[in-house]
């Protein structure tokens, strides 16, 4: 009989242990995911949001390179690892109840994040006019 390894990060304890504590214990949702906010470390800018399970957390903080789960892949990826476009971590941070994590990171390669091409993959602003549909526009930067 083989002993289960432990568990990658411990299971969330009391809500001031969460909230206030300096045990790292992410709030994972159903399906094994938090979500993760990608910003440029120098200027702010958000460049992306990706899902995280706990081995892709796990390798993010070992390595110090984002990296995430993709749903439609059903993998782990490192992000850039057909581009080169690499995310170096510079901080990581969660929220208040651990079910997010944000990566301040340095964009290697070309310097872009999101997998179009475009510096960030936030890249198109919603319009919303009375009585119109709402659109996309896209964004000068």
């Amino acid at each position: 009989m083989t002993d289960a390894p432990p568990p990658t990060f411990p299971s969330p304890g009391s809500t001031a242990e969460v909230e206030q504590g300096t045990v790292l214990s992410p709030k994972f949702d159903a399906d094994g995911l938090v979500g993760a906010i990608v910003t440029d470390a120098a200027s702010g800018e958000v460049l992306m949001f990706a899902w995280m399970n706990a081995e892709a957390l796990r390798l993010s903080l070992d390595t110090g390179v984002a990296h995430f789960w993709s749903r439609s892949r059903q993998r782990i990826w490192r992000k850039g690892e057909e581009s080169g476009n690499t995310l170096a971590i510079a901080e990581a941070r969660v929220d208040c109840d651990q079910d997010a994590v944000w990566l301040k990171v340095t964009v290697a390669g070309a310097g872009v994040a999101c997998h179009t091409g475009a510096r960030s993959c936030f890249y198109r602003t919603i319009v919303s006019e009375a009585g119109a549909p709402a659109r996309l526009a896209r964004t000068a930067s």
